[in-house]
């Protein structure tokens, strides 16, 4: 198991840390750390605080992904999705949302307005060559598959 240290920053000590929902939730639910509602319009995007800042094992990644009722019911996902938190990033956590859906959106303080998925980033080395082995695939690339 690994360990993740969070710290509530000032002026946020109503708003949840992150938490998973159920007991086999992969992510955590992300609270709005908005000090007033902050409405985001049809088409617009707004980078939005969740009110800590967080140190984890350098073997692992934070992905910040959309909450999927607030997708389906609002339009409201994020942008950069998934967006990566990298271990050694001691600011505070924020999430980019944008508007999708056709009406105006109020992202209030302390709402779930995203989910943290914590995944483990594997140890590479980058080796450069002359020639890469050959596949089936080759290069063939988007729609090769004539899908």
């Amino acid at each position: 198991m690994y360990q993740v240290l969070f710290k509530r920053l000032a002026g946020n000590e109503d708003v949840n840390l992150p938490q998973k929902m159920s007991e086999l939730a992969a992510g955590f639910d992300l609270h709005a750390a908005v000090q007033e509602p902050v409405i985001l319009a049809p088409g617009e995007r707004k980078l939005i605080p969740a009110g800590f800042a967080m140190a984890m094992p350098g073997e692992l990644e934070a992905q910040i992904r959309p909450r999927s009722g607030l997708a389906y019911k609002h339009g409201i996902t994020c942008l950069n999705s998934p967006g990566t938190i990298d271990a050694d990033y001691r600011g505070e956590v924020k999430v980019l949302l944008v508007n999708l859906g056709q009406e105006p959106f109020a992202i209030t303080r302390g709402e779930r307005i995203a989910q943290m998925v914590f995944q483990v980033v594997p140890a590479v080395s980058i080796a450069e060559c002359d020639e890469l082995p050959d596949t089936v695939r080759g290069e063939g690339g988007f729609g090769h598959t004539g899908v």
